[in-house]
């Protein structure tokens, strides 16, 4: 099972046939996957399960259907064990961007980091998970798909927030002031570091 947000609302990909409760269900292949957008960004629509048989091609016939691109993203903690989050758009988020040509996921992550904080010496400790969320570009829709990577960094100077990217902070936070923090966040960063912070 996958979840897609649209804002915060999920599609719901499931090869589990249900019947309907409070949501809606329609089948993947042919499902009118602009209208069901829309009606989720008009709240018309709490959550979407689109279903096909197939558990194993249920991503990619999602991104069949819609088209994708890849970004990677980092969850950052210093020697101190904080966190780093960044403000955008008044809500609280992690460092994340969308992959260059031809550059490996990996590196993707670690630059977007750098780029929208500032934090330099930094290194993958391992993959966390893929999140999922569709967003509109030159007037169509797509899914964009983040790679998220757990990363260490000794960084102790400055941060400096890439305001052009819309960023108007980056700050360290302890495990603490981040729970606190995801009561204003996006539904993926808030499913990505819950399961983190659920581990320590």
């Amino acid at each position: 099972m996958y979840k897609i947000f649209v804002n915060d609302r999920p599609i719901i990909l499931t090869n589990t046939v249900m019947k309907e409760s409070g949501f809606k269900v329609f089948l993947l292949k042919s499902v009118d996957m602009e209208y069901v957008i829309r009606k989720l960004q008009r709240n018309e629509y709490n959550e979407v399960y689109l279903y096909h048989p197939k558990k194993e091609k249920l991503l990619s016939l999602f991104k069949d259907r819609i088209g994708y691109i890849n970004a990677g993203g980092g969850l950052v903690k210093n020697d101190k064990n904080e966190l780093l989050f960044i403000e955008r758009n008044k809500k609280w988020d992690l460092p994340k961007g969308r992959a260059e040509k031809g550059e490996n996921i990996e590196t993707t992550s670690l630059r977007e980091v750098e780029e929208e904080t500032g934090v330099k010496n930094l290194s993958i400790d391992k993959f966390l998970q893929e999140t999922y969320h569709i967003y509109k570009n030159k007037g169509k829709y797509n899914l964009k798909v983040t790679h998220w990577y757990l990363m260490k960094t000794d960084f102790s100077g400055d941060l400096v927030p890439q305001l052009e990217e819309g960023i108007t902070q980056a700050v360290w936070k302890t495990n603490t002031e981040a729970k606190s923090a995801l009561s204003n966040s996006y539904a993926n960063v808030i499913l990505l570091t819950e399961a983190y912070l659920s581990t320590v």
